[in-house]
């Protein structure tokens, strides 16, 4: 466990629906929150390509493509499936403790 970062609460886990992400913003990040086989994902919710938010695209099983030209993301490792993109997502550290969905962000 990184003693560096900060848990912070963004949803509650009964709210999270598989296939329909949430968008959170804990300071000036821009966090997509997934469900996915029970378990919660975390990445940046803006695509490496352009300018436009994840959570507005399609999420299939484990993969989002972007609305704006059809990039894809694997959520759970943020890695950059297809073009126009090769830049993987960023991910973010979860846990969920007493069904708060907690990011972990560097203090």
């Amino acid at each position: 466990m990184d003693e560096n970062l900060i848990y912070h609460p963004v949803a509650r886990l009964e709210h999270l629906k598989p296939d329909c992400p949430l968008r959170v913003r804990i300071g000036a990040h821009d966090i997509a929150i997934y469900l996915f086989d029970g378990e919660v994902y975390a990445t940046d919710n803006i695509c490496t390509h352009a300018y436009a938010s994840l959570v507005e695209g399609l999420v299939d099983g484990d993969t989002v493509e972007c609305p704006l030209h059809g990039a894809c993301f694997n959520f759970r490792t943020g890695q950059a499936l297809t073009g126009p993109t090769s830049v993987d997502l960023r991910t973010y550290p979860v846990r969920v403790e007493e069904g708060s969905v907690m990011v972990g962000l560097s203090a």
